[in-house]
């Protein structure tokens, strides 16, 4: 890691409001809609980031970096290492900025987004999934060169990512809990950074499947953690081998606990979105709800107020999401 590395610090609620007006007309403000599942459940709303221009959260935070980049920066090009969402944002916040950028992809991403990737304009290079958790350690690549981006540990794109906390206070503010999807923890810091700072009583969960559950061993130990038991699956957008020692830093002092659910309740998520709301959803899109029907969130003292599940993607391949449709019909 490189030693001119600024401290971890907090993300300020001016610079949030700043993003806000900075990634305007290129992030959409997305909706929040109430998930009806009749008697008995939870009230749960759906922050439907799935319907960004690239289908996922992740375009929050490059729009918000890439803005902030000198021209010097941008004429030498960027680059990412990404499972799919953040090269789709920093491609295309990159291509309306007009540099040039390279994405260190991980082989195993669903095609889609691979595919999404390379339309935006991006340089692929394709590597093992070892291989890219290394490089976002080292921050470097071989062979790659340009301006680095990095899709969690930076405070301009967790910045990015603050702006959906403000949207889901405006819509609404009398949430009980915001459950997000964990892999790296951008964007849980960013939406917990900004509900904190506004709404200090809301809880904020984080949602991992126990194929990848890093910040709940962490949050368990009282330190960042490795995951050794970690398994590839649908979920490629959450879950990691480990919690960075500086994401640590940021997610420890914003976060209330981590709820971690089964695949086979991650695949019940999937399809109830789609049976209940229409609404297709990547499997990390998919952790939020799934953590909260398993009623934790209650049983924890959150409150009787809504919670508020942040859709972080709808990034699948389609014959994956037809594949669970019919994996989970009864």
């Amino acid at each position: 890691m490189p030693a001119t590395l600024a401290p971890v610090r907090p993300i300020e609620i001016a610079e949030i409001r700043a993003a806000v007006a900075r990634i305007k007309g290129t992030a959409i403000r997305t909706p929040l809609v109430k998930l009806e599942l009749g008697a008995g459940f939870p009230d749960i709303r759906l922050k439907l980031e799935n319907l960004q221009p690239i289908n996922a959260y992740k375009l929050r935070g490059a729009a918000n970096a890439v803005a902030l980049l000198s021209d010097e920066e941008r004429k030498l090009g960027v680059w990412t290492i990404s499972a799919g969402n953040a090269g789709q944002g920093v491609a295309f916040a990159a291509r309306k900025a007009g540099a040039p950028c390279t994405v260190v992809a991980i082989e195993t991403a669903p095609k889609a987004k691979l595919e999404r990737m390379r339309a935006l304009g991006a340089k692929l290079v394709l590597v093992s999934y070892e291989e890219a958790w290394n490089a976002l350690d080292d921050r470097a690549y071989p062979g790659v060169e340009g301006t680095f981006v990095h899709p969690f540990d930076d405070d301009a794109f967790i910045a990015g990512h603050a702006t959906m906390g403000l949207e889901i206070l405006e819509d609404c503010p009398e949430a009980a809990a915001v459950i997000c999807g964990v892999g790296g923890g951008g964007l849980i810091t960013g939406v917990a950074s900004a509900v904190k700072a506004e709404k200090p009583a809301i809880k904020v969960w984080a949602a991992e499947p126990d194929t990848a559950a890093p910040f709940a061993r962490s949050l368990e130990m009282g330190s960042p953690q490795k995951y050794p038991e970690w398994q590839a699956s649908f979920v490629d957008g959450a879950g990691g081998q480990s919690v960075f020692p500086r994401m640590w830093e940021r997610m420890q002092p914003l976060v209330d606990g981590s709820i971690v659910v089964t695949l086979d309740q991650t695949r019940r998520a999937l399809r109830l979105m789609a049976e209940k709301a229409r609404i297709i959803a990547e499997g990390a899109g998919c952790l939020p709800l799934a953590a909260a029907l398993t009623g934790q969130i209650q049983q924890k003292g959150a409150g009787d107020g809504p919670i508020v599940c942040v859709v972080s993607g709808g990034n699948i391949d389609m014959t994956t999401f037809c594949d669970i449709l019919r994996e989970t019909a009864e």
